[in-house]
């Protein structure tokens, strides 16, 4: 046995046995765990995920992100054959409309003449120009679809009852906003056929009632051509410079910022509603803690 012990030792002067070195993979994850364990991660983050139902849940109602949503949900309601994630999609829509539509500014200037010379240049000079408009226009058409359909699964599914009806209000106004950014979007590249759009769509607001010059009641009040809705949208009587500058202005600022308020109050209202509206709760068998009882 001795014998054995001794051939087992490392001999005099050789060099001690190396440990196995780790792969890639395992110093990420181990570099991953320090950083989750550092100042700088447990500042931000102070509840951990990975541990107790209640760190869960602080842990969402401490990030100034996850807030907005429910720590716990119903399971059912987030079943895409139930939402579609119409919702989801659309906010994304947004978010890349935004930053589509910030990268074409740095190219765009609001002034007849030079808008459709920007337009042109973006299309063809541009590296990778026509690639960013044609994104930010199929956006805009799919943002346009999904909204619709996220209001008619909503509808279709009772969503809009109480206690929902005041957030289902507020998602028609943004439906409306929407479907405004489309129309303001319309103008700006300036040609025949935002023109043409732009010029239908307005000479339809002079029928619009008490604000309108051919609106109901619209006479009476004294309302003319020269200063009703019309002429407020257009900033004069026909659609030149100033009516694309306004377009402009409540493309780029106005009705972005005031969509982004509303979808704070919308996905606020979510959590405070109850969360996402859905089916009647249905136990399975792991929720289960005794025996299922049959009549």
């Amino acid at each position: 046995m001795s014998d054995v012990k001794e051939a087992a030792k490392p001999a005099a002067g050789s060099p001690a046995p190396q440990k196995p070195q780790k792969g890639l993979l395992e110093k990420v994850k181990d570099f991953n765990a320090k950083f989750k364990e550092g100042q700088i991660w447990t500042s931000v983050f102070r509840h951990k995920l990975d541990e107790t139902l209640r760190n869960r849940s602080l842990a969402v109602l401490s990030n100034v992100f996850l807030h907005l949503h429910p720590a716990r949900i119903n399971r059912d309601a987030v079943r895409y054959n139930f939402t579609w994630g119409m919702g989801g999609i659309t906010f994304y829509l947004f978010v890349v409309l935004t930053i589509t539509g910030v990268l074409l500014m740095f190219y765009y200037h609001p002034s007849k003449g030079q808008a459709y010379r920007d337009i042109m240049y973006l299309q063809h000079d541009v590296p990778f120009g026509n690639f960013i408009r044609n994104m930010h226009r199929w956006a805009a058409h799919a943002m346009i679809i999904t909204v619709w359909i996220h209001m008619f699964r909503v509808f279709m599914t009772g969503s809009y009852k109480p206690p929902r009806e005041f957030n289902w209000n507020i998602g028609v106004i943004l439906l409306l906003f929407t479907m405004l950014l489309s129309f303001t979007g319309y103008l700006l590249p300036d040609d025949q056929l935002g023109f043409w759009a732009v010029t239908v769509g307005t000479n339809m607001a002079r029928a619009t009632p008490l604000m309108g010059s051919e609106g109901p009641l619209g006479p009476e009040l004294g309302i003319t051509a020269f200063n009703d809705v019309r002429f407020a949208l257009l900033g004069g009587s026909i659609v030149d410079a100033n009516a694309l500058l306004r377009a402009y202005i409540w493309h780029c600022i106005a009705i972005p910022i005031i969509a982004a308020v509303l979808m704070i109050v919308h996905f606020w209202r979510i959590r405070k509603d109850g969360a996402i509206s859905g089916p009647a709760p249905v136990m399975i068998e792991s929720d289960l803690k005794g025996p299922v009882k049959t009549r």
